[in-house]
């Protein structure tokens, strides 16, 4: 592996996804000083969108997995915005989680860990954040869960 956060994806057993093109009007990210704002990452797997309402027809755990692919998504967008070196985070600031669910679903933050234990397994104390978790009547294309990110590079 190229560098340390490489080797500790493959130590995870985690390959990241091509960083996903844009599927409107903006881009993937934008930097600004040494920060990188990353649009919202939908829930995506190898078998195509992870889609569902959570507390209706997905439960708790297939809603983690959705944010822990959505949270793939955004290190894909992150090795983009580093050149293809991801040791150049200094810290994961902020993610803000979206999960299409139930009107009386009120797990949203254990689904938003999927992201978050994530980000931390990933790149250890770097990977610690502010977040929110929002739930939300629907989301872009049915998906189950869509995340954004702020993170500090040099």
């Amino acid at each position: 592996m190229s560098n340390a956060i490489e080797q500790r994806l493959a130590e995870l057993g985690l390959s990241l996804p091509d960083a996903p093109a844009p599927a409107a009007n903006y881009v993937p990210f934008v930097q600004s000083g040494s920060l990188v704002f990353i649009s919202g990452q939908i829930s995506s797997g190898p078998d195509g969108l992870i889609c569902g309402k959570l507390g209706a027809d997905l439960g708790v755990d297939e809603g983690v997995g959705a944010a822990r692919a959505c949270g793939l998504a955004l290190i894909a967008q992150l090795r983009t915005a580093c050149g293809g070196d991801l040791t150049r985070l200094r810290r994961v600031v902020k993610l803000t989680g979206f999960v299409n669910c139930a009107p009386d679903f009120t797990d949203q933050p254990k689904v938003v860990n999927g992201a978050s234990d994530l980000m931390v397994a990933v790149f250890g104390e770097a990977g610690r954040h502010a977040r929110a978790a929002v739930g939300a009547p629907s989301l872009p294309l049915g998906v189950a869960v869509e995340i954004e990110g702020i993170f500090e590079i040099a």
